[in-house]
């Protein structure tokens, strides 16, 4: 069988292409993507927004 990336020879039960590293099937399965986590920014945003304060607030007792 022929590699259908880069066309070399390959053995009939090989799983991937020596040369080229290519899969000679389609994948069963898509790999799991995580969702975007949104917390962290919330989070930065927050932690942010105190400090912005606290220095406010120090810049302004003094």
């Amino acid at each position: 069988m022929k590699c259908r990336r880069c066309g070399t020879e390959i053995a009939e039960k090989a799983l991937i292409c020596y040369r080229c590293g290519t899969a000679t099937t389609d994948r069963k399965h898509e790999p799991y993507v995580a969702p975007a986590s949104r917390g962290v920014s919330r989070i930065v945003w927050i932690v942010v927004a105190v400090a912005l304060l606290v220095s406010l607030a120090w810049f302004l007792l003094q």
